[in-house]
């Protein structure tokens, strides 16, 4: 990271002091950016990099301490330098409660103020480089995201999986990625340039499901007009994907156990078979130990396909990886729809992090993508659905409980926070009315 890469935002009502901060960035090599007054400094903020703030307090119209609180707020990961005439302890200790990490006094030396630049640049770089730096953890593997601990174990298991015909069972909730981890073990393999095919099992109905994955001669039911290869002859060499396994027929489960067994398939209407090479990957949302206790699904062919078993946790299991996941959503859609990647605060992630996700990493993505199109800027409290905001810290397990009321006051006061403690919008929020909300407040 070079020191020109760095940006920063000065802003101050004194032209002269602009000056000469100016000046000293310029000869630390540093990439300034000056502002008379905090509006154009916001400005500046919403439509530029910044890595640092540097800013007085005490200005006409709207001060330091809205700018520093606003920063926290919407940059949370934009430190703050404050630099003012009139020393307050309290109001030394309130900025630094918001944000600023480091408070210099005027008049100040240029030594002064390029050792509390330097301290704060350096640790920009540091972390900078840590997260440049590689790691033992992946964060991504063959377009599957994450780096919690049952992603590392599920990059082991593909690795340890994708050079042999081992049937794959993967299971996993709805919407958990099971078809790209059918991919990743394919295209990972000795065998990535043959045919990998999907095929959705619980899309085709049952009486057409036998045929697609087989094929049909001539004339083998009404309608058969023409000879037609299925699935399996498509992916000869390669990998068949049999997604929601659990919801084929009798008919089918007892051919795919002869194909399994045999290496060989017969097409619907025929009496020859025909060899195949094909790895088989299975996956279903639904307990097939449960199906096969209701007689559902074959007992035999469970175990055929349960050579390898893959399980994905579901997302409100590895939550450190929802962070990551919003950056990866919010820069493809951002791009596709060409325009600047949104802004999440860290409250706004942090409620994101405690919503549990039924619909996992698909409704992860579906839900960043409709931001990405509705909303420009910074995500705030208003763009999120009521039921995500209501996300209760008690759906860990490990939450130590807490009474209603002490549950209702750290909800309200995450509401403002989250609306800089404007209590008209906090109570528009909270479905309650101001009154309401100031009775709750005392």
């Amino acid at each position: 990271m070079s020191n020109k890469s760095i940006s920063v935002l000065v802003v101050d009502d004194s032209h002269d002091m602009l000056e000469v901060i100016r000046r000293n960035l310029n000869e630390m090599g540093l990439n300034p950016f000056t502002s008379d007054n905090v509006v154009e400094g916001i400005e500046i903020l919403e439509t530029t990099e910044i890595d640092l703030v540097i800013t007085d307090l005490n200005m006409p119209e709207v001060g330091g301490t809205q700018l520093v609180k606003y920063i926290s707020h919407h940059f949370a990961e934009t430190p703050v330098l404050v630099i003012t005439g009139y020393p307050d302890v309290q109001g030394a200790v309130d900025v630094m409660k918001m944000g600023a990490v480091e408070y210099l006094i005027k008049p100040f030396t240029n030594e002064e103020l390029t050792t509390a630049i330097k301290h704060i640049i350096s640790e920009k770089i540091n972390s900078t480089l840590k997260e440049e730096q590689p790691s033992e953890k992946l964060d991504s593997f063959f377009g599957i995201i994450g780096v919690s601990e049952p992603m590392q174990l599920l990059y082991k298991t593909i690795e340890r999986t994708k050079n042999n015909k081992a049937t794959v069972l993967i299971s996993g909730e709805s919407g958990t990625g099971k078809e790209m981890v059918a991919r990743a073990i394919h295209y990972n393999s000795a065998y990535s340039s043959a045919p990998f095919v999907a095929v959705n099992c619980g899309a085709i109905p049952d009486q057409l499901l036998e045929s697609e994955l087989f094929g049909h001669l001539k004339g083998a039911f009404t309608g058969a007009v023409t000879t037609r290869a299925g699935f399996f002859q498509a992916a000869d060499k390669g990998t068949i994907f049999l997604d929601e396994i659990s919801n084929s027929s009798p008919s089918v489960q007892a051919k795919l156990l002869r194909v399994i067994q045999e290496k060989e398939i017969t097409m619907l209407g025929g009496t020859k078979s025909q060899k195949v090479d094909v790895r088989i990957i299975s996956a279903s949302n639904a307990d097939l130990k449960e199906q096969i206790a209701k007689s559902a699904f074959r007992e035999d062919l469970f175990y055929r396909l349960n050579v390898v078993t893959i399980h994905i946790p579901p997302l409100r299991e590895r939550k450190e990886d929802i962070p990551i996941l919003i950056n990866h959503f919010n820069q493809i859609y951002s791009k596709e729809n060409k325009k600047k990647p949104l802004k999440f605060p860290s409250g706004i992630k942090t409620i994101l992090k405690e919503y549990s996700w039924p619909g996992n990493v698909r409704e992860l993505e579906n839900f960043i993508h409709r931001l990405v199109i509705m909303v420009d800027g910074s995500i705030s409290i208003h763009d999120l659905p009521d039921y995500m905001k209501m996300s209760s810290p008690l759906s860990s397990s490990s939450a130590t409980p807490i009474t209603l009321a002490e549950m209702e006051k750290k909800y309200i006061l995450k509401v403002l926070a989250e609306v800089n403690n404007n209590k008209t919008k906090a109570a528009e929020v909270l479905a309650i009315d101001r009154k309401t909300l100031r009775e709750k407040i005392k």
